[in-house]
Parts: C-alpha cells; sequence; structure tokens
C-alpha cells in the first residue's frame, strides 16, 4: 500500500535526526511507499546555498519521498493540491493523511485534493494549541480558530486521529463526532536507545529537553532555578526564542548555572544529556505528549512535569514522576525536595520505565500504519 502524508515537519531534510526520523525509519517497513507533501525548507548558510530546496529529496532507502513546496507557506494549499494530484496519478496511493493545525493549510489544501480524487484521509490532531494554557496571544488566537476550524474540517475527513484522551475530550467537546476519532498515540519510544544509554557522571541538577519556544516553559523554570542557591540546569534543544532565553539567563547573572546545549545530533546524545542530571522538569503550558518527559521516564529519570497532554494519562504523583503547577515557585520547592530526598529519586527512577510496555516504539507504530491502513475500507 502506498500512502501520501501531507506534513509540516520538513526537519529531515534540513538534517535533523529528530522525532519524525525515528517514526519514519519504522513506518517505512509497513508501506510500499510513503510520499510526504511539506512546506519549503531553507538550507542552512554552512551548505554554501541560499533559498528553498525544491524539487524530491529521497531518503532511507528511497522508499519515502519528500516534496517541499518550492514558495512562500501563502501557496502551501496550492501546492497540496496540484502536488497531490500529480503524485495520486503517477504511483496510486491509497490514502492519505493530514497533520492539522493553525493556521491550516495542510488541511485546506488536502481537502480540496480530497474532493478531486476521492481519496479517503484521516486528519491527526498531535496537539491542541493553546490548550490547557496559551503561552501568549498568538497561541490564544490559535485555539479560538482550532474550535472554529476542527468541526468543519472532520467533515471531509473518513477518520482523525487523536493522540491522547486529552485531545480526544477536547474534540468532543467541540462537538466532533466520538465515533470518527480513534486514539493512536504518537509516542514511540525505543527501548533499546532508552535502556542500554550508559549513563554519564551527573553534573547538573536539572535538565530540560524541547523545542525553545512559548509554551514548552522555559522561562518560568529559569526563574525557579534563579530562586535555588547553587542549581544547576542543563537546556537541550533549539528554536526561535533561544536569544530570548539566554540573554534572560544573563540578566539574572544564571550564566555558570543554565547552561544550553542546543540542538544534539540524535537520541542517543539527547539521553545522554538528559542522564546527566538528578531529575528531568518540563513544565510546558500545553502538549500533545510531551514525548520527552516519556522519553526521561522510559530510561529512569525522576521527571517533574506540569498535568498537559498524556502526562496525566501517565504519571501518578508520588509513584512515578511529580506533577507541578508550572509557576516558579512550585517548581523551585519541588526541585529542591527531590534533590534533597535521594530515596524518593530512587523510587521514580525505579517505577517510571515501566512506560515503555505501553509506548514501546515497534508496537505503537504498527498501531498507526494498521490505523492508516484501515481507511481505505471505510
Amino acid at each position: 500500500m502506498k500512502l501520501l502524508m501531507i506534513s509540516g515537519d520538513r526537519s529531515i531534510l534540513q538534517r535533523k535526526q529528530g522525532a519524525f526520523w525515528y517514526t519514519l525509519q519504522e513506518l517505512r517497513k509497513h508501506f510500499e511507499r510513503i510520499d510526504i507533501i511539506c512546506p519549503r525548507i531553507f538550507l542552512p548558510s554552512s551548505t554554501g546555498r541560499q533559498g528553498t530546496k525544491a524539487g524530491e529529496s529521497a531518503l532511507m532507502g528511497g522508499q519515502v519521498f519528500f516534496h517541499p513546496c518550492p514558495w512562500p507557506m501563502v501557496h502551501q494549499p496550492w501546492w497540496i493540491y496540484h502536488k497531490g494530484q500529480d503524485l495520486i496519478k503517477t504511483f496510486g496511493h491509497e490514502v492519505m493523511t493530514v497533520h492539522e493545525y493553525p493556521p491550516f493549510y495542510n488541511g485546506v489544501g488536502a481537502i480540496r485534493l480530497a474532493r478531486a480524487t476521492s481519496m479517503p484521509f484521516a486528519l491527526e490532531v498531535h496537539h491542541i494549541v493553546g490548550y490547557p494554557r496559551s503561552a501568549n496571544i498568538k497561541e490564544w488566537i490559535g485555539k479560538i480558530l482550532s474550535r472554529l476550524h476542527f468541526p468543519l474540517a472532520v467533515r471531509h475527513a473518513v477518520a482523525v486521529r487523536a493522540v491522547s484522551n486529552h485531545v480526544k475530550e477536547r474534540l468532543i467537546k467541540w462537538n466532533i463526532p466520538e465515533e470518527k476519532i480513534r486514539i493512536v498515540p504518537s509516542f514511540y519510544l525505543d527501548r533499546e536507545i532508552l535502556t542500554t544509554q550508559q549513563a554519564p557522571p551527573i553534573i547538573y541538577d536539572v535538565s530540560f529537553c524541547g523545542r525553545l519556544v512559548p509554551n514548552k516553559g522555559l522561562e518560568e523554570l529559569i526563574e525557579a532555578i534563579a530562586l535555588l542557591k547553587s542549581a544547576r540546569l542543563v537546556v537541550i534543544g533549539d528554536g526561535p526564542e533561544r536569544e530570548k532565553y539566554e540573554k534572560m539567563v544573563r540578566n539574572l547573572d544564571l550564566e555558570n548555572r543554565v547552561i544550553f546545549l542546543g540542538w544534539l545530533p540524535n537520541l542517543s546524545a539527547v539521553i545522554g544529556a538528559v542522564l546527566s542530571s538528578y531529575m528531568f522538569v518540563l513544565p510546558s503550558k500545553s502538549e500533545g505528549g510531551p514525548r520527552s518527559v516519556l522519553e526521561a521516564m522510559a530510561c529512569g529519570m525522576p521527571v517533574i512535569s506540569t498535568p498537559v497532554g498524556v502526562v496525566p494519562e501517565v504519571i501518578e504523583h508520588g509513584v512515578n514522576g511529580i506533577i507541578t503547577d508550572g509557576t516558579p515557585e512550585d517548581m523551585a520547592e519541588k526541585i529542591r525536595f527531590l534533590l534533597g530526598d535521594e530515596a524518593l529519586r530512587g523510587r521514580l527512577a525505579a517505577e517510571a520505565p515501566k512506560i515503555l510496555e505501553r509506548f514501546e516504539r515497534n508496537k505503537c507504530i504498527k498501531d498507526y500504519a494498521d490505523f492508516l491502513k484501515s481507511l481505505a475500507n471505510i
């Protein structure tokens, strides 16, 4: 079977070995061919080329093909519609899946494409922007627009993929038919990498891993570190807010206590950095996962997290993790408490890896593939 995927993720074309790369490495085993239509990309200046990488890019054995738009984002619905028709005519895809989120260019283009080709498709909702808490006005607007858009878009899809009960419950409140919604988690935990990584010496008190954007709550975490006398934080990841957070660290005179590692090359490097601390903290305001919390748990880290995304379904406070309200004061108190209680850290670390049984990579991606294949029969 051949799959057409409409996605905003072009990290692989930017030569980043992130979550999408690991997903496709396994998903490709379940399909004869996967074509991914995505927005245009800008190549790093270090390559010596500027601007857009146009045309097709075949990766990972030739079974996965990327088709980035050669024009700005405003043209993305048009690109999805026309490029999609060309691909379907050439290769005969049986099903399509669409990653949907504001500003909804994926859904707008995919709905037109589905009408023109009678292609059955699923609408995938990994994260409802700004829910339960909006990090800024942009996210608040995104939440309002999502409330208006999703009920209309779902009418054209044969199924909706929700990645957690948290997402499903919100969609049902928005009057999306429950019978159309399938919970198919997207938190694929690689047992081999997560359980065999050799722990380095501990040189930090707290680790954080995530894209450096407002909803991840890094600003509040840095403020929490400032409230602690000598705690050290390592920040793993990159993003548009990095310069802002680095300036904040300088202004708080925390340059020797908050270290930015940036984007690391692969999951093994990320896990190695996470394990160099006593605990992992992620105070997100809204999430689909967060995957990084689950990965930290899987490799035996004591975790402090806000109750967002799938977290309320997997963390039992005081048993396999700690829940925080995300304020600097509450985080500082719980970080201080965990640092002072080695026995509790040990108990949390022993219980946390059981999460692997629920979200083991090969099983979950097979479930995802089976869900996509079932669209052809709906």
